[in-house]
């Protein structure tokens, strides 16, 4: 009788020992890396037998600031009305002129998703850049060349650096756009308004006029009108 086969985490953990960390979740398995060993480790899950992700199927930049917190209340508030607007506490929601909180370590994160079609399986590939201020982690674009635009389009959003990237600048963003838009911390106003003066006969940059304000979800809670609804649902039946 042959002895059953090894899971895709317990393979990892094996090949790649203390280095990485694996996790099941909701059916992903997902595969924790050190950044200065990304490279490595993909290049690995590329070319090995026991894996042969030969496709990259996605490549993103994750901001965790913020992560976990909440700016509203849920359980001690009423639920009456929608669009209840409050002041924003979370990055990002500051006036402009202010600078929002510190976040903690391990703020950025790049995610890449695999797929091996000799396996039929897929993979989450997770690496934390070390330096929150200056968040580099080597390039893939070496073992998975589509990596290329979307290394770039993390770059233009998160500010995320990806040391050996061939052309490494902005993508979606325009010309002489100061900041990462994606970030926690950028403002949801944005830095300036954008408006075409007839007078003058150009685009101008002005400073933003309008403030923040963050609409809060309304919250369903038990409510005695349904409570009723249901009782003469039941007693009809």
């Amino acid at each position: 009788m042959s002895e059953p086969q090894a899971s895709l985490p317990e393979r990892l953990a094996a090949r790649f020992g203390e280095r990485v960390r694996a996790s099941t979740a909701l059916g992903q398995v997902t595969l924790e890396v050190p950044a200065e060993q990304l490279a490595e480790v993909a290049r690995a899950l590329r070319d090995e037998r026991d894996f042969r992700f030969e496709q990259m199927v996605d490549l993103c930049g994750v901001d965790y600031l913020g992560y976990g917190e909440v700016e509203w209340d849920t359980s001690d508030v009423s639920s009456q009305g929608f669009s209840r607007g409050v002041e924003g506490q979370g990055p990002g929601r500051f006036r402009r002129g202010e600078k929002a909180g510190g976040g903690g370590p391990r703020r950025f994160a790049v995610v890449v998703h695999l797929l091996s079609q000799a396996h039929n399986r897929r993979l989450r590939l997770r690496a934390f850049a070390p330096d929150d201020l200056l968040p580099t982690v080597p390039s893939l674009v070496g073992v998975w060349p589509a990596a290329t635009w979307f290394e770039r389009e993390a770059f233009d959003l998160y500010g995320i650096v990806f040391e050996g990237h061939p052309d490494l600048r902005r993508l979606l963003t325009d010309y002489g756009f100061v900041g990462h838009p994606f970030r926690k911390d950028f403002p949801l106003i944005g830095n300036v308004e954008v408006r075409y003066d007839a007078e003058k006969g150009r685009v101008v940059y002005e400073p933003v006029s309008i403030e923040p304000r963050v609409l809060v979800p309304r919250v369903v809670r038990h409510d005695s009108r349904y409570e009723q609804g249901r009782a003469e649902s039941q007693a009809q039946g």
